[in-house]
């Protein structure tokens, strides 16, 4: 430590059994950079304190020690929030960071995998192959960590094959605001278990997952297509033949696919879990418009996993701190997007003072599997979600202006006045702009239920973030 720890300070070496190595607070020397880390640069925080337990009975005193002070607790593993909310969203949070959690097993009669709460998604790829050449449905940022990701959806190029990361998902040891360190499953804490599946942030730290895995596919198809598209009116066209496309009730749940858009123009890409003849007599290319098109097939699921971590790279996103804003809405197969409004929107697009070079729009094919569960067996809030968009931009010399935001506000808006109605947003994809109605939008009908088991289980609401789950009153 550098000055003098503060009472909550020694509370909280005390806690992790008076190693001060485990603690950092607002009297240490680089805390700010070294400790804290903000992800989005955007959005100050100043944390109380950040904490690097080891055992869940570290994390247990340590959430005691906050709750003796009046502190709010927030739990942090890969620190990807868009709004910070890994180091509380706001100033004055105790952060309980999960990175000594880092224990693997696989038990291999069942293929249940056992995965410390703090195992960043690279990891988790690693482990399971070395262990019987498993897989799970995960995102593509390797940087980010399973705590968060598994709890609040998870969605990735397999979700429609296998399931978002949560649907995996089968017990959890977790600690709650009373200081408890219980076993959470459909069979043990059943309410708990199920708020965790979905808005886990606020309901208590995950310090192990056990889930239940996949084998590798033996053949991935890997698939690009660069849009010929010129000027808006082209680009509009490319995008409804692919809405067309991905709209298909029959198409294979073995097809994954994004649709990008940036300053550079526009690419069809995404995965394809089996070999190429199949891909191919799937004709995607001859429904899209004309493109530069690039096929490849890989048998080593490292490569195939490490090729969307790339790809996610060249997208500018991943594990690089930057001044950044991001929107996103939700899409079922009831509001795809009307032809006018597409013809409007990339004319938005192409017309609008976008504040930076630096921004990227993507959509997302999810539904499949993910659709197969019931909107109420988790309280994932999106069962019925077909894709996603996800806006982003970067501003590379300060902080995000006016100019940024009112162009990712514009954006979604002209989507929304074109269907009629507000869509829901994803809970992985933050936006603190959306303020108090940002439950409602990322968790919609499970919100009360969500509501009434904080109470329950977090009355004084320990486990906050400015957009975490509040008791029912």
């Amino acid at each position: 430590m550098g000055n003098k720890p503060s009472a909550v300070e020694n509370c909280l070496i005390a806690a992790v059994g008076n190693d001060k190595g485990l603690v950092a607070g607002q009297s240490t020397v680089g805390f700010q950079l070294t400790h804290v880390k903000p992800y989005n640069l955007d959005i100050p925080v100043k944390p109380a304190a950040v904490t690097y337990p080891k055992t869940s009975e570290h994390v247990a005193a340590i959430v005691k020690c906050a709750v003796d002070n009046s502190l709010k607790v927030q739990p942090r593993c890969g620190g990807h929030s868009y709004a910070n909310y890994g180091i509380g969203g706001t100033d004055g949070t105790i952060v309980v960071d999960l990175k000594n959690f880092q224990q693997f097993s696989m038990d291999k009669n069942t293929w249940q995998a056992t995965i410390g709460g703090g195992t960043l998604l690279g990891d988790v790829t690693k482990r399971l192959h070395k262990n019987g050449n498993r897989a799970m449905a995960h995102g593509t940022c390797p940087q980010v960590g399973i705590g968060g990701h598994a709890t609040i959806g998870g969605l990735g190029p397999s979700s429609r094959l296998w399931g978002s990361a949560l649907d995996h998902v089968e017990e959890v040891e977790v600690v709650l605001a009373n200081s408890s360190v219980v076993r959470a499953s459909e069979k043990e804490n059943s309410d708990v278990f199920w708020a965790l599946k979905g808005a886990g942030a606020g309901f208590g730290i995950v310090t192990e997952f056990k889930v239940r895995t996949q084998a590798e596919p033996e053949k991935t198809t890997l698939y690009s297509y660069g849009i010929q598209a010129g000027n808006a009116q082209e680009k509009a066209n490319a995008f409804k033949k692919w809405q067309t496309l991905i709209s298909d009730p029959n198409l294979s749940r073995k097809f994954a696919s994004q649709f990008i858009m940036t300053e550079l123009g526009v690419i069809v890409t995404g995965t394809f879990f089996g070999p190429q003849a199949e891909f191919d007599a799937l004709n995607i290319s001859s429904r899209l418009p004309n493109a530069d098109e690039s096929v490849i097939v890989l048998d080593d699921w490292i490569g195939v996993v490490g090729h969307w971590a790339e790809d996610q790279a060249l997208e500018l996103v991943g594990g690089i701190q930057s001044n950044f804003y991001a929107k996103s809405l939700a899409y079922t197969k009831d509001d795809l997007i009307p032809d006018a409004t597409i013809d409007k929107l990339f004319k938005y697009i192409a017309e609008t003072d976008k504040g930076t070079l630096a921004w990227f729009l993507i959509w997302d094919l999810e539904g499949g599997a993910i659709n197969d569960v019931a909107p109420d067996a988790t309280a994932y809030g999106h069962r019925d979600a077909l894709f996603y968009h996800q806006a982003y931009a970067v501003n590379l010399f300060g902080r995000v202006d006016d100019k940024i935001r009112n162009f990712l506000t514009g954006l979604n808006k002209v989507v929304t006045d074109g269907l009629g109605h507000d869509l829901g947003a994803y809970a992985g994809y933050v936006d603190r702009a959306l303020g108090d109605n940002g439950p409602s939008k990322y968790w919609g009908s499970n919100l009360k239920k969500l509501q009434q088991i904080k109470a329950q289980v977090d009355p004084k609401d320990v486990f906050h973030n400015p957009q975490s789950i509040r008791p029912a009153t």
